[in-house]
């Protein structure tokens, strides 16, 4: 069995100091910031990649819209000049355009209104962190 030198503490637990705590508590709080931000920002991207695609399919049924008439008013043009086929055509393509104009456009708001501006999980995990600072020991 070994003895402690003198100059040794024997339980460098017991050694450690108040300033040691708090500066060890102070650092552990700046890493569950840093956490909690890079997590927010995380979900910000999410939910602004999401926005990002529902808008570029508005966008889709805006250019859609303008094709429909665009090519309605040719199959009008065609439909008085040539009594029927030209306009005719003109007229089918024009409703097709619409039809796809409406799909992306109901896409495009069904989509819109699944995005969330508020990162649910960092909110949460900051109400858990605030409990715990109220009683870190359970």
């Amino acid at each position: 069995m070994t003895t402690p030198y003198r100059n040794e503490p024997a339980d460098p637990v017991a050694e450690t100091s108040i300033g040691d705590i708090i500066g060890n508590i102070s650092d552990d709080l700046s890493q569950l910031f840093r956490q909690e931000v890079a997590l927010a920002k995380a979900e910000i991207q999410q939910e602004a990649t999401k926005a990002g695609k529902a808008a570029g399919m508005l966008g889709g049924a805006g250019f859609a819209g303008y094709l429909a008439v665009v090519l309605l008013s040719f199959a009008v043009v065609f439909g008085l000049s040539n009594v029927m086929d030209p306009g005719l055509a003109a007229l089918i393509v024009a409703i097709i355009w619409g039809a796809i104009g409406a799909v992306l456009f109901v896409n495009g708001r069904k989509k819109l209104k699944t995005v969330d501006p508020v990162p649910r999980r960092t909110t949460e995990t900051l109400k858990e962190d605030a409990q715990w600072l109220k009683n870190p020991t359970g």
